[in-house]
């Protein structure tokens, strides 16, 4: 299985981007999908989540209120609708999937990963 993330860019402070990861297959039906982010330096940090069959949503602390999850089973897609952006966003996002009962927050609960999308804020 191969997730494809893409949307990211060069955005001002307050603008938007909408993140896609696509997957190869639609065999998630016991699974979730998370959105992650990495800054240079740091820690690869968990952003948002969606499972595959309920719609349930779970986010960082963060991005409450900013940021959207929503998925598209038909299409195999899953998106991040980002909004209010701000300089600390900046970060390279990743899509992954694992097992919607496992831990959200955890990458290692994640067993499949998508390549990054770059998002850069600039003040």
């Amino acid at each position: 299985v191969q997730l494809q993330a893409s949307g990211g860019g060069l955005v001002q402070a307050g603008g938007s981007l909408r993140l896609s990861c696509a997957a190869s297959k639609r065999t998630f039906n016991n699974y979730a999908m998370g959105w992650f982010r990495q800054a240079p330096g740091k820690e690869r940090e968990f952003v948002a989540r969606i499972r595959w069959r309920t719609g349930w949503t779970y986010y960082a602390d963060s991005v409450k209120g900013r940021f959207a999850i929503s998925s598209d089973y038909a299409k195999a897609t899953v998106y991040l609708q980002m909004n209010s952006l701000k300089p600390e966003d900046t970060a390279v996002y990743y899509c992954a999937a694992g097992l919607e009962y496992k831990l959200p927050e955890t990458p290692p609960n994640y067993d499949y990963w998508g390549q990054g999308t770059q998002v850069t804020v600039s003040s």
